[in-house]
């Protein structure tokens, strides 16, 4: 059993370090196609473009989140500086995710207005 402990730190450890990888923000997809004039190939292909970058985005929030796991529950632990240190890394970790949640409905949502425009053509 207690060869289990060193093995059990080792994993630990690595899934912090893992945890504080650096995550990459995606890349947008182009304007969507007009839907007044695009046709159904161009629309299936921004759809497409549209679904990878929102993977991509879910996968950058995930790694935020994981980001935000790792942080120090316990700051009573820490020096007053630590704790300003944490608290700053906190916040510029909401900061962010908000921010990418708030584009990826903006993004999505222009794809969106454009793809109800295109169907309302097609009827």
């Amino acid at each position: 059993m207690k060869a289990w402990i060193p093995l059990t730190l080792v994993f630990a450890l690595g899934t912090a370090a893992t945890a504080h990888a650096t995550c990459t923000y995606p890349r947008s997809p182009d304007a969507p196609p007009d839907g007044n004039t695009a046709t159904k190939d161009q629309m299936i292909a921004a759809k497409h473009d549209f679904d990878r970058y929102n993977g991509e985005m879910n996968s950058y929030l995930d790694c935020l989140n994981l980001e935000m796991d790792a942080a120090p529950k316990d700051l009573t632990k820490l020096t007053p500086d630590e704790k300003k240190k944490a608290d700053q890394a906190a916040k510029v970790l909401v900061q962010k995710h908000n921010a990418a949640v708030d584009e990826l409905q903006a993004v999505v949502g222009r794809f969106n207005e454009q793809l109800k425009i295109f169907k309302a053509k097609q009827k």
